[in-house]
Formats: C-alpha cells, sequence, structure tokens
C-alpha cells in the first residue's frame, strides 16, 4: 500500500501517522512545501515574546522523530497536480518535476493568509518591515526584522486569535503596540460584552485600540520606517508612523491542488469532503484548513482549527488505508490567553443560530472560581445560550483572569455539547470541589441554573 500525503502540518502529519500506526507495512511518503515538517505555528506567538527561546522547540516532533516511525519526507517539495486517473501526484523540488505513485492520496493543504485590498501591501514585505504571520518561514523573517531593527513600535492589522496573542509577544518585547480592527470590537468570535474586556485588557498593558478601523494604505517612509493611512468609523482620516506592520486578519482555505484536479467546494470556498474525509475524487482524501468541517450543531461550515485539523488528518489516514471511520464534528471551541486574561467560547452564540431553527436565548453571570473565603477568589463573566423551546445547551463564552481555569471550564461545556445535554441538566454533573479551586456549585452551574430560571420567566 503506497500513501502519499501532501502537507506537513496538523492534518498532513497525522495522517501519516495514523497510517504507520495501524498498518506499519504502508509505504507512506509525506510532502512538504518548506523545511519545517511538524511545527506548532499555534506556538510563534511565544516564540516572539522569548517565552519559548527557541524557535526549533516549536516541532512537535523533529525530523528524526517522524522518519523513525517508517514515513519518508521530501521537504522543500511542492505539490503541483494531481493525475487522478494514474493515481499519481506531480511534485517539484529544486526546480526538477517528477511523479510520485500512490494507491491512495490524502491532502492536507491548509489555509494561506487573507491580503486585504490595503494599497502598497504588495508593494511592502519583509525588507521594508511589513510581515505576514503564518509559517515558520514568515516568523524567522519577523524575528530577523526584530533582531536587525530593534523596531519601537509596530501596527498588528486584526485582532482576532492571532493578532491578540502577537500584541502580547511584541508587548513583552518592549515594542509599544497599536491595534486596528475593521470590525466593531475585537476579539469577534465572542460576544461583544466580553469583546470590551477583552479590550480594557490589551489597553491595561499599553495597547492602543482601534475598532471600526479600516486600513486603507501603507507607505515606506524615506528616512526609514512606514506611514499607515486608515479611516475610522464615521469615514474620518487617520495615520499612524511605526517601525514594524503586522497583518493577521484570518486565512482562507488553500485549494488549488484540489480544484485542479476537480475537486469541488463548499463553504468559504474551502473544498468538500463527506465525514469519512473523502472528497470525491478517486482515492483522494483531505483534511484541514482546506475542507469544509461538519459542525455538530451547523452542518457543514468552514472552521479552521488546529484542533480540528489533527482529528481530521487521523480520520482521512486511517480511511485511506482501508479503514471506515468518520470525524465526528467540531463544536468550535477555542481559547486564547491575552495577557492576564482568558477568553474561551464553544458551540454557538444567538448570531451563529440565526439560520438555523433555534430559539436561543443567552444570559450572562458573574461567578467566584472559588469559595470567596479562600484567599485569591477571582471572578469569571459566563454567557450561556440554550434552546428554550428544548432546554438544548448551545454553547457557552468564558471571560476569566489565568487563575480561574476558564479553559478546563469551557471543556466541560464542550463536553455537555458533544452529548447533547440540556442546559439543566449540567446542575447534575458530579463536578470536583474542594475550597481553593471551585464551590459546591462550580461556576458553570451557577451560569446554567441563572439560564434556566431566565428561560422559565419566558414560559
Amino acid at each position: 500500500m503506497r500513501l502519499v500525503v501532501v502537507g506537513g502540518s496538523d492534518a498532513g502529519i497525522s495522517a501519516a501517522l495514523r497510517a504507520r500506526e495501524l498498518d506499519d507495512t504502508t509505504d507512506v511518503t509525506v510532502v512538504v512545501a518548506d523545511a519545517f515538517p511538524n511545527y506548532s505555528i499555534c506556538g510563534i506567538p511565544y516564540f516572539v515574546s522569548r517565552e519559548v527561546p527557541d524557535w526549533r522547540d516549536l516541532a512537535r516532533r523533529t525530523r528524526d522523530d517522524l522518519e523513525a516511525t517508517g514515513m519518508r519526507l521530501r521537504l522543500e517539495t511542492f505539490a503541483t497536480d494531481i493525475d487522478v486517473s494514474g493515481h499519481r501526484l506531480r511534485i517539484v523540488h529544486d526546480g526538477a518535476a517528477d511523479w510520485l505513485d500512490y494507491d491512495a492520496l490524502v491532502v492536507g493543504t491548509g489555509a494561506v493568509p487573507v491580503r486585504p485590498p490595503i494599497d502598497g501591501l504588495d508593494r511592502l514585505g519583509p525588507e521594508q518591515g511589513v510581515h505576514l504571520l503564518h509559517t515558520m518561514g514568515d516568523t524567522l523573517d519577523l524575528e530577523r526584522t526584530l533582531d536587525r531593527r530593534e523596531p519601537a513600535t509596530a501596527l498588528i492589522i486584526g485582532a482576532g486569535y492571532v493578532g491578540l496573542e502577537m500584541a502580547e509577544g511584541l508587548t513583552a518585547r518592549g515594542i509599544h503596540v497599536t491595534q486596528v480592527e475593521r470590525l466593531p470590537q475585537v476579539l469577534p468570535t465572542v460576544d461583544p460584552e466580553l469583546g470590551a474586556l477583552v479590550r480594557e485588557e490589551l489597553e491595561r498593558h499599553g495597547v492602543d485600540v482601534h475598532t471600526g478601523t479600516t486600513v486603507t494604505g501603507l507607505t515606506a517612509r524615506p528616512g526609514g520606517g512606514l506611514h499607515v493611512d486608515a479611516h475610522e468609523p464615521d469615514g474620518t482620516p487617520v495615520g499612524w508612523d511605526v517601525d514594524l506592520v503586522l497583518v493577521v486578519v484570518g486565512v482562507r482555505p488553500d485549494t488549488d491542488l484540489l480544484l485542479r484536479a476537480g475537486a469541488t467546494t463548499g463553504p468559504a470556498g474551502a473544498v468538500d469532503v463527506d465525514q469519512s474525509m473523502r472528497t470525491g475524487l478517486d482515492a483522494v482524501w483531505a483534511a484541514g484548513d482546506c475542507v469544509v468541517t461538519h459542525h455538530r450543531l451547523l452542518g457543514r461550515t468552514y472552521l479552521p482549527l488546529g484542533t480540528t485539523a489533527h482529528k481530521q488528518g487521523r480520520v482521512a489516514g486511517q480511511n485511506a488505508i482501508g479503514g471506515s471511520t468518520r470525524f465526528a464534528g467540531s463544536l468550535g471551541t477555542q481559547v486564547v490567553k491575552v495577557f492576564d486574561l482568558v477568553v474561551a467560547r464553544t458551540g454557538l452564540r444567538d448570531t451563529d443560530a440565526t439560520a438555523t431553527a433555534y430559539s436561543t436565548l443567552t444570559t450572562q453571570t458573574r461567578a467566584d472560581d472559588h469559595k470567596r473565603y479562600y484567599p485569591g477568589a477571582q471572578p469569571i463573566t459566563l454567557r450561556v445560550t440554550g434552546d428554550t423551546s428544548t432546554g438544548r445547551l448551545l454553547g457557552a463564552q468564558l471571560v476569566g483572569s489565568l487563575t480561574t481555569q476558564v479553559a478546563k471550564r469551557v471543556d466541560t461545556f464542550a463536553t455537555a455539547l458533544f452529548h447533547e445535554m440540556s442546559v439543566d441538566s449540567i446542575s447534575q454533573l458530579d463536578l470536583s470541589y474542594t475550597p481553593p479551586l471551585g464551590s459546591p456549585w462550580d461556576a458553570i452551574q451557577i451560569a446554567t441554573q441563572d439560564w434556566v430560571h431566565h428561560a422559565g420567566d419566558l414560559t
């Protein structure tokens, strides 16, 4: 059995490892476009902040570790075309083209950064201090700029997860950060009430935040540095002179290879796959940020997440060598650290459910992370969304300090969502308790009881 995998990140490596784990006679070749297989892209901000001292530490497994499993790596090699009927993959390395024969192919080409329509962005790059951040190559380019120029000021375009983490990382390097977000709030994947708390945390650490503000132009200044033009929500022009610009406004699926082969697309232009990760092309599976996501509450959507890519890759690798497993689906569970604050969400918000048949109610609750009489108690702000017609839990959002175990608590909500629990039944969960760490009614149970009380007022 010859399995060829395209992509050396979460989905691709997970597929290759699963295939070798299940059948060590499988001949596995992984085609990687760069020289950095199995690197944790999610860890980039912590290398920038120097909390991770060496970029090599971001490798989940070294090249030697991967090859010790029996797979072959073809690094700095580009997959350019799939001959579906001939079961061949065309590759290019150092300008020379070749074909790889396969019995099964898994494609995990991931996503590429969105390049917003900003005048000057296409003319400027790392040499002038303008960086897009998505790969290890991008990261090393940024690190060279930081070391060579020692910038005092930076402007980040985008205030999503990566943008917020980079605001913290650059601030930790002693750089004054201005953060510009086109939408009305930072971290638009949570409700505005919680986004406001994140903004307060950014500003508390010296970040200048501008929301509802659109960057329109970038210009290299004659004496060095950059000028950024933008306009505020009312159209008022505004501008900044900075030493560094970082563009992190999201990603789009990298689908070119599969589309040339005849694959079809779904939401956000991602490649359509079923829950076995089949593409519809003979002997071709795909996984990760290049494909649509099966969401357990929404159905087919596009939700590029590392956790999802790992799971999809594992399914694709197993099925490509003859298995019959299925991807169980995502709930969009996410968590981010912003300085001393942790923000997490899972499932749906009211705005996510507008196109569904759910009748949603969202309540907001503030509860302590542990018994107040024990020193150090801190509040958690929780927003719970449920279906008033059935009582089913639909989603949760949480914000609290680093000490409040927000990630643990959102995982409890995610588990309840996976098993389609009602909001009311969460009160019956037998959760751990000791005064330094919790309460007899955990903060999540206080929040769900609050939701049930308000839902009862509607009946």
